[in-house]
């Protein structure tokens, strides 16, 4: 009976520990007497069905027990393990929960309901006015539970709002101020999720209005035509509809109805018409108005004007006549809109048009264009014609005229209508026609002529005057030399003699005019140009022009040349020249006429012409040649002189030079040997001018270039000039190579080799020749070469290589040494440790080095240490010479480690060192108990995280001494006990306990696991269950 109670007992525990939701139902809601089954997703082979949690069904293995209250009205499947409840009772609404033993719970709530029947609806009222009253509907049922209520208004739902609320759990609707939208039908709709009642339908009578009135008039324009028809319709929302009376301007027609005709309308029937309805129920009166505008047609429009014609400059009116009302008038001139400005004014109504004062540009057609609201009409076009003039003649014709010929004057003035004309010479009338054609002209005929023009409308007149002048023609001019002859410096006059009435006279020059300066001037006529004094700029050719404005006259040419000189002669001839030559002297003086020539040598007459040639020249022939000039016009003379040097020939020019050969740093000379006459030497290298400095010096005749101290890049093509003034001549060209060096050679080789290799030494010098080379080690010679390649090292030949340039030319030599360091050869290299690795200890590797070695490199997984001190989050090490230490170890330094030992000479790796940390135990956990085959045992088992692997102890109840096992997996009765576990690692001597309280059938595991033979157990024991449930 215990055993009974302990399993109810955990049934219902367990049922509060629900979280799944694997339930389903056939039916959820359901209606009462109905039946329902509740589906698992997964199959419980051992738990309960619970209600409310209260036991329903316990279920084990094999088979199901019912509680004695739910005996015939449940049915378990323990294929399935689905519940049906038949017969379903409002009772049954609940939470139903199905509970896996060692396992969540699932849970559903089940709805059971009574269907719905017998839905009706009710009003408080039927016929009401909108917003005066308000409404109530109520829903109700004769049988139905969980009821939830929808009202409609026809097909839609109804809402809360302002005016609209619901009370009694949604059952009654309240409609306050109800409207017109209000009349419905309104339903109610009754659910509770199994069944629906729907109600009849409810109508109202809602009374409203008249709003919204509105007048409608036929034909719909803004303003009416006399005798047409006009119709009238009011309307408004009104229930009942209001009755309808008409007035005009708030005096009664005595008409009612919503039409209202008004046939062959006139002008008297104008004004406001007013409908005004009134609704009987809702006691409601509404009114609304509409204008109704009447008017005549326009019938006739005609401009005309006021007063005489329309002269230019003086005002003149338009008038617009029209027939019937015009509310808009305007003007068109030549089919433009015709607008108001300075000279164009409008009276308010645009009637009268005044054109203040009248403008020549305001003539056109003008026509009035008239508008009312129900016609427009044009008047017939009325052309304007602007009278004007005359104005201000202008006369044509020439200014003046030759005598004899005759002249043609034409008058015109603007004038409309056209103007008449008359000429007037000297007060005497000559012509009544606007043209005058003169009579042959004489001189007495120069004088003003006038022009009057007369308009015989505007009766205005105007007059205009031109003045002609009668000429005679020039025809004849000549210019003429006055006094003796034009020479240099002296006065003299150049006359334009003329024939005929010169009103001009104009002097040129080579064909452009002259103009005078300090040296000429002009009569008061300008007919006689006189030049003081008279210069060789004023050569030329000269013409003078009479002329009046009607005829000219241009003289010949006359050419002036000023006689002069002669002046100082110019002599062109070799200042040098060399013996057996021939020259050629030139002598020139400006002259004219051209002055004769005669040539003297030392005071005797050589030659009596401007050139003089030579015969073969001797050095005796050197000294003063004199030219002297002639002018037989003017009796002068003029002398000048040439001195003539005759020179020997230059024969060669080559270089000498040192002794002793160029070297770098020594002093050395070049000599220009010259035979012959050499006024200066000039040198050169490469091409280009020698430059001299404090180093490079000359001579004071330049024939010695002197280097006081050799430099390499002296070497090069020299050469020497050597010039007198009619001579020069190139030596051959000398190659001077500068002997330098040897330089520091550069030494190639290895500074440290490995013992049993050979290596390679070069070495290197600038010189000029090449230098000789020779190798030493210490102070013995190796090689004569600049190569030297060692045989096979040994250790005693560490030591000095030194290597020897030395050129033949200069006698010097330089050295350049390099050490040689011969090291032994690394052999081995490996890592070892000395203690066992264990977390939390220090601990140490070693690179251990077979050979001599100038650094150590550590890696771990191939990536290189840092080797300063290093402390991060899980590792701590620091190195030391071969040393990599840990302090302390941790076992996330588990890794494959490698050192690299270096010499100078290369790098060695070790084999890779595995490094595993020994640690632990860091956890102990105990897992079970799970059943084992044995009757009435289970199985636990102690795991330890620890390396290596722990060695385990168990421990019943704490007793050290009752030491039970002492392996991880231990086999115990199926008794409630408490076991110790204890784990020791045997390499860090670690040990970590840990407890646990065995309890049979306190896991889901446990029961999960029990075998057919336990469950025959229980089963029997359960048989003694079902007393207790009945």
């Amino acid at each position: 009976m215990l055993v009974c109670l302990i399993l109810i007992s955990l049934f219902s525990c367990s049922a509060d520990r629900a979280q799944g939701q694997g339930i389903s139902a056939s039916e959820n809601p359901i209606a009462v007497g109905k039946n329902v089954t509740l589906f698992s997703q997964n199959q419980v082979n051992t738990g309960a069905w619970l209600f409310n949690n209260n036991l329903v069904v316990i279920i084990f293995p094999g088979g199901a027990v019912t509680a004695s209250n739910w005996t015939g009205r449940v049915v378990f499947n323990a294929t399935t393990s689905a519940l049906t409840v038949m017969s379903l009772g409002l009772g049954e609404s609940g939470t139903y929960t199905l509970q896996d033993v060692g396992s969540s719970a699932s849970q559903l709530v089940l709805s059971v309901q009574e269907p719905i029947s017998g839905a009706t609806m009710s009003a408080n009222g039927t016929d009401l006015v909108e917003f005066n009253d308000t409404v109530a509907l109520t829903c109700a049922v004769l049988t139905g539970t969980s009821l939830s209520f929808t009202w409609l208004n026809n097909t839609a739902e109804v809402t809360p709002g302002e005016y609209v609320h619901f009370s009694h759990d949604g059952s009654v609707l309240t409609l306050s101020k109800v409207t017109r939208y209000d009349e419905g039908p309104f339903r109610c709709n009754v659910t509770n999720g199994i069944s629906q009642g729907i109600t009849s339908s409810a109508q109202f009578n809602i009374s409203y209005g008249p709003t919204n009135a509105a007048v409608s008039v036929s034909p719909p324009v803004h303003t009416h035509i006399t005798g047409s028809d006009i119709t009238l319709t009011c309307s408004a929302e009104s229930k009942p509809p209001a009755t309808i009376q008409w007035m005009l301007d708030g005096m009664n027609l005595n008409h009612s109805g919503a039409l209202l005709e008004l046939p062959m309308v006139a002008e008297n029937h104008s004004g406001d018409y007013q409908c005004l309805l009134h609704n009987s129920v809702t006691s409601r009166f509404s009114s609304v108005s509409s204008m109704i505008r009447i008017m005549a047609p326009i019938t006739a429009v005609a401009v005309n004007h006021t007063g005489g014609v329309a002269v230019a400059e003086v005002a003149f009116t338009l008038n617009c006549h029209v027939t019937g009302e015009a509310e808009v008038i305007y003007w068109i001139k030549n089919g433009n809109l015709v607008s108001a400005d300075n000279t164009t004014i409008f009276d308010v109504e645009n009637r009268t048009l005044t054109l203040n004062p009248v403008q020549l540009s305001d003539a056109g057609q003008y026509t009035c264009h008239a508008f009312n609201a129900v016609s427009n009409m044009t008047s017939s076009p009325y052309t304007l014609e602007v009278f004007y003039g005359p104005q201000t003649p202008v006369i044509t014709g020439p200014s003046m005229a030759l005598t004899g010929n005759q002249v043609l004057l034409n008058c015109s003035s603007s004038s409309h209508p056209p103007s008449v004309y008359s000429w007037h010479f000297n007060e005497t009338k000559v012509a009544d026609t606007s043209e005058y054609l003169t009579g042959p002209l004489a001189l007495n005929m120069s004088e003003t002529y006038t022009c009057t023009a007369f308009n015989n409308v505007t009766g205005k007149n105007s007059t205009a005057y031109h003045t002609l002048t009668v000429l005679a023609p020039v025809h004849m001019a000549s210019v003429m030399a006055g006094g003796a002859n034009p020479i240099l410096n002296h006065t003299f006059n150049l006359t334009c003699e003329t024939v005929g009435s010169v009103k001009s006279i104009t002097w040129t020059k080579d064909g452009a005019p002259l103009y005078t300066d300090g040296n000429t001037s002009l009569s008061w006529n300008n007919s006689t140009l006189t030049f003081e004094p008279v210069l060789l700029s004023h050569n030329g050719n000269y013409t003078c022009n009479a002329s009046n404005p009607l005829s000219s006259f241009t003289t010949e040419n006359y050419t002036l040349n000023v006689i002069y000189g002669p002046g100082m002669p110019n002599v062109t001839s070799p200042n040098v020249t060399l013996e057996g030559s021939n020259v050629t002297l030139s002598c020139s003086a400006s002259s004219y006429p051209l002055s004769q020539y005669t040539w003297s040598f030392n005071g005797t007459n050589v030659a009596n012409t401007s050139m003089y040639e030579t015969t073969a020249l001797s050095t005796n022939m050197s000294g003063t040649y004199t030219c002297t000039a002639r002018n037989t016009v003017t009796g002068y003379n003029t002398s000048a002189h040439t001195v003539l040097t005759v020179l020997e020939h230059i024969k060669y020019v080559h270089i000498n030079v040192s002794v002793h050969p160029p070297v770098e740093g020594y002093a050395y000379m070049l000599m220009c040997n010259v035979s012959g006459p050499a006024d200066h030497v000039l040198w050169q290298k490469n091409g280009e001018p020698l430059i001299t400095d404090a180093r490079i010096t000359m001579s004071s005749d330049n024939q010695t270039v002197t280097f006081n101290e050799l430099h390499r890049n002296d070497s090069g093509q020299y050469h020497c000039w050597a010039f007198n003034p009619v001579q020069h001549m190139l030596s051959p060209p000398h190659l001077l190579l500068v002997n330098f060096g040897p330089e520091t050679p550069m030494v190639y080789g290895p500074p440290v080799a490995v013992e049993g290799q050979s290596v390679n030494f070069s070495c290197s010098a600038v010189s000029l020749p090449d230098s000789h080379f020779s190798w030493w080690h210490n102070i013995t010679l190796v090689a004569n070469s600049s190569m030297f390649v060692t045989p096979p090292l040994t250790l005693n030949m560490t030591g000095q290589y030194t290597c020897m340039a030395r050129n033949p030319v200069s006698g010097k030599n330089v050295t350049r040494t390099l050490m040689l360091h011969v090291i032994e050869d690394i052999k081995s290299v490996k890592v070892q440790n000395d203690t066992i690795p264990i977390d939390g200890d220090n601990f140490t590797l070693t690179c251990v080095v077979d050979g001599p070695y100038t650094s150590i490199q550590w890696r771990k997984n191939g990536t290189e240490l840092a080797a300063n001190w290093s402390a991060t989050n899980h590792s701590q090490y620091h190195m030391e010479e071969n040393k990599l230490h840990f302090t302390p170890l941790t076992r996330y330094e588990d890794g494959t480690y490698e050192c690299i030992a270096s010499n100078l000479v290369g790098s060695h790796k070790s084999p890779a060192y595995e490094l595993l940390v020994n640690y632990g135990p860091l956890s102990v956990t105990i897992l079970g108990p799970e059943l084992s085959k044995e009757l009435f045992t289970v199985t636990i088992k102690c795991v330890a995280d620890s390396r290596p692997e722990s060695e385990y102890e168990w421990f019943l109840n704490d007793i050290p001494s009752s030491a039970v096992a002492s392996s991880s997996v231990i086999q115990i009765p199926l008794l409630e006990s408490n076991y110790t576990c204890k784990a020791t690692n045997p390499v860090t001597n670690i040990s970590m306990s840990r407890s646990k309280l065995i309890t049979p059938f306190g896991s889901a595991s446990a029961l999960q696991s029990i075998s057919h033979k336990y469950l025959v157990i229980i089963s029997a024991l359960i048989v003694s269950v079902q007393a207790l449930f009945h």
